[in-house]
């Protein structure tokens, strides 16, 4: 189109385009939302049952369910960058802000191993809230807008709250920010394909 002739609708049509192919995309990829939703959810009750009812020490282990997701994450990508056609704009920015939130959950985490891990999951469901409210307010995805606003009304309640509690409030967070928004992602994709 000649760039006399382009309008402010024409401009507004092609931002528009490009959040409803980022949408399809981000819908496509809920993958990533309900891999590490459910990692992290199994975790959280699995740390539970182990510190809480079991009484083990060795209840920090069910952590290390983060290799799998690391692993299946970059197969992921690696295998889905080979068939993705087009990236735009929006695509980069929700890369940087994932690669930014990634970052800050491994600082989170040597800083905690060093500080003690008494006030962790405060942080990271600040974190999954952030990812999730980005994500959701770039391509107007309310779930995970909702997802977020859960997700930081439970970090709130959890600095009232102790270690045991934090536990079930990280899961609850994760519930309502990554698994519930991607299975209403990947739903609104599979009805458009």
């Amino acid at each position: 189109m000649p760039e006399d002739n382009f309008s402010p609708e024409d401009s507004i049509q092609v931002i528009q385009s490009m959040i409803d192919k980022t949408k399809a995309s981000v819908a496509d990829n809920s993958f990533y939302f309900l891999l590490w939703g459910w990692l992290v959810f199994v975790a959280c009750v699995s740390q539970f049952v182990l510190k809480v009812i079991v009484d083990s020490r060795w209840h920090p282990i069910v952590w290390s369910v983060n290799i799998i997701g690391i692993v299946l994450s970059i197969y992921h990508s690696v295998h889905e960058e080979r068939k993705r056609r087009v990236r735009n704009y929006i695509d980069e920015c929700l890369d940087y802000l994932w690669i930014s939130i990634v970052v800050s959950y491994v600082l989170f985490g040597l800083a905690f191993a060093r500080i003690g891990w008494e006030n962790c999951y405060t942080f990271y469901m600040m974190l999954y809230g952030l990812g999730s409210f980005v994500t959701g307010r770039l391509l107007k995805v309310q779930p995970l807008v909702w997802g977020a606003i859960a997700s930081w009304a439970l970090a709130v309640v959890s600095t009232f709250t102790r270690f045991d509690i934090n536990i079930l409030l990280c899961a609850a967070a994760i519930l309502f920010s990554y698994i519930i928004p991607g299975y209403l992602l990947r739903k609104k994709y599979r009805e458009q394909h």
